[in-house]
């Protein structure tokens, strides 16, 4: 009997290390240990022996089951570590991410007006820049003709950090910064945020948003910047839209003008929109002042070009119908759910 069981135990090392899935691992453990198993069936026997005998056969099985049990373990860990590595190398799903599917999330309605704009631009061949908002004061006044002592300077009412720097007051310092890198021809549009010390109202914010566009070459003329106005605002609002054009005066444009666009929800009938006018007042435009050019190093005799800025703030309200300029930004969902990516 002793001889039978080391022949058990042989086989059952044998069988085991050939175990090639746990499936067949557990099979293995079945036909040795388990009720109606090979050990089991030697067991049985040993009511016919002396109890010398049935000590130490009992012993001797005690042993070949320990051992078979450790076959087993060691077959286990290596088929564990085998499965790991191949998981490792497919990838295994991270089970510390939730299942739950949260929302995107929601456009703000400055940034679907500020992304449609930069997209008709681009089409038209404008490229995108940007500027800092601490600004100095040079690129922020006295490059656009706003000297020291100019009465422009009191509408921007302006937030200083030093003697010479400030937070810009509109997007028009890049301009300057940008013909002070580039020779002509350029053609740019600048989205951003500016700062001046209003008091906040339904129309007036310390915080709001500019686009501002720049065209410089040989032989820019204002039915250039009519043209592309017109193909603008078809292109925003709709193909019937029409532009209004009406003189004004900005300091860094000569001559200037303010542009309206005919009502797209009236159709310049009149309507709440457009507070019974047709007209949606949205810009300001003009061509380049010669002084401009002379402080950031232009030829103005050679060159000309057009400038134009525009409130994304304004735009979006008349555009979607949102009368208090403080919705952009409180972050209120009642608001910003209507607006799904």
């Amino acid at each position: 009997m002793k001889g039978e069981l080391e022949r058990i135990l042989k086989e059952a090392k044998n069988d085991i290390s050939a175990s090639k899935d746990t499936k067949t691992l557990e099979e293995q453990r079945i036909k040795y240990l388990g009720k109606k198993g090979v050990l089991k069936s030697i067991l049985s026997k040993l009511g016919g022996l002396s109890e010398n005998e049935r000590k130490e056969i009992g012993k001797h099985a005690n042993e070949v089951k320990t051992q078979i049990e450790g076959f087993i373990q060691t077959a286990s860990d290596t088929l564990e570590a085998v499965a790991r590595e191949s998981r490792l190398k497919s990838g295994i799903a991270d089970l510390s991410v939730g299942t739950k599917t949260y929302p995107l999330g929601f456009y703000n309605p400055l940034t679907i007006v500020r992304d449609r704009m930069v997209a008709i631009f681009k089409s038209m061949g404008y490229s995108v820049e940007e500027g800092p908002e601490l600004e100095e004061e040079f690129y922020n006044f006295e490059a656009l003709n706003i000297p020291a002592q100019h009465p422009a300077r009191d509408d921007h009412d302006s937030f200083y950090v030093s003697e010479n720097e400030l937070l810009r007051t509109h997007t028009s310092p890049v301009q300057a910064r940008v013909m002070k890198k580039r020779q002509p021809p350029l053609a740019i549009v600048v989205p951003g945020r500016c700062f001046r010390r209003d008091a906040v109202d339904a129309t007036h914010s310390h915080t709001f948003h500019q686009m501002e566009g720049l065209v410089v070459d040989t032989d820019v003329t204002f039915a250039d910047l009519k043209g592309t106005l017109s193909l603008w605002a078809r292109m925003m609002f709709g193909e019937n839209t029409r532009i209004r054009l009406r003189p004004d005066f900005f300091p860094f444009t000569e001559p200037s003008a303010e542009l309206a666009v005919s009502c797209w929800v009236c159709g310049g009938k009149g309507c709440n929109v457009c507070k019974g006018t047709g007209w949606v007042e949205l810009a300001g435009c003009g061509m380049v002042d010669p002084e401009v050019f002379k402080a950031v190093g232009y030829d103005a005799d050679k060159y000309s070009g057009f400038a134009f800025g525009m409130g994304l703030e304004r735009i979006a309200m008349a555009l979607f119908g949102i009368n208090d300029i403080r919705e952009f930004y409180e972050n209120d969902l009642r608001l910003l759910e209507q607006f799904v990516k």
